[in-house]
């Protein structure tokens, strides 16, 4: 498999690591380390790198893509990696872990991943492109509607500790708006939740579904 400086370079300055670059284009990770010392050494190659750092445009293009893919990327693979018994190498490898910042083994085994924080990276997206400000204030109304709606679902839903919300993103508030809605609905149906009929009509009910 023949790399050209011009493609090594284009990854590498997306991955800022040479045998991450050299697995992206195909090496396995045997080979990388090797593909690695080879490109890094040559001229041409560190002219390509310097051309593309040149280039601020484009940086901060990839600046936002990765951004992005922090803010609204898939934690699928890494999810399915965290419950999987016994990993594959390949699997391990082949895995998007874009949005994994830290893995450990936990005491008495197992496996713990923290994410990077996706309110954080919108954060920055925002400050780096103005025109996203509108999208941001608009999610800032929303997350303090749906932090008002689970108060007033946790007066009637005694048995759920909504917890800190101030604290929580708009995913966490999404699910647990969720959460409780499920189980007022559950209550008031088994007459656990007395009194729920009386303070909310039907109409009233739906509009805690999203």
């Amino acid at each position: 498999m023949k790399i050209t400086p011009t493609r090594f370079a284009k990854t590498f300055v997306r991955t800022r690591n040479g045998s991450e670059t050299a697995v992206r284009l195909g090496y396995s990770p045997e080979e990388a380390k090797e593909l690695e010392a080879d490109m890094l050494a040559r001229k041409s190659v560190k002219r390509a790198i310097r051309k593309l750092d040149d280039a601020d445009e484009q940086n901060l293009c990839y600046v936002k893509t990765g951004l992005s893919r922090l803010a609204f990327g898939s934690i699928n693979d890494a999810a399915a990696l965290l419950f999987a018994d016994e990993p594959t190498r390949e699997e391990v490898l082949s895995a998007d872990l874009f949005n994994v910042a830290e893995i450990k083994k936990v005491k008495g085994g197992g496996v713990e991943m923290k994410f990077y924080d996706r309110q954080k990276a919108l954060e920055k997206l925002v400050e780096l492109d103005p025109e996203l400000k509108e999208v941001s204030a608009a999610q800032v109304q929303f997350c303090e509607e749906l932090r008002g709606d689970i108060i007033r679902l946790g007066c009637f839903v005694k048995s759920y500790d909504i917890g800190e919300v101030e604290d929580m993103d708009i995913f966490a508030l999404m699910e647990l708006k969720k959460k409780l809605s499920r189980q007022l609905r559950e209550e008031a149906a088994s007459g656990k939740a007395a009194g729920v009929a009386a303070e909310y009509d039907s109409g009233e009910m739906e509009a805690f579904r999203v």
